[in-house]
């Protein structure tokens, strides 16, 4: 993956975590870029989905769609989001 797709994940995933969490961003462990932003996004989508109702399910679900819908499905942060969405639907019904 190029530099430039990193950083643009990063400023994503960043941006959506400061609007959904106010809290400071999470440290991360020494590594890849590439490893790192997975591990961050995935931390994202699961802090998300955490706090996600059955009022915010959808918002949640559009949220974290938008941050993988582009990426091929053996993404490993894609195959979490379509796991947290089954969980959403079935709060919501958004099946129906």
């Amino acid at each position: 993956m190029d530099q430039i797709q990193l950083r643009n994940r990063l400023l994503v995933a960043t941006g959506m975590w400061r609007e959904a969490t106010g809290e400071p961003l999470p440290k991360m462990e020494p590594g890849k870029p590439e490893d790192q932003i997975n591990q961050f996004e995935l931390t994202l989508v699961n802090k998300l989905f955490e706090s996600a109702t059955p009022e915010t399910a959808r918002e949640v679900a559009d949220r974290t769609w938008d941050l993988v819908h582009d990426r091929p499905d053996s993404d490993p942060v894609k195959r979490r989001v379509v796991e947290c969405h089954e969980e959403l639907a079935k709060m919501t019904k958004l099946t129906d």
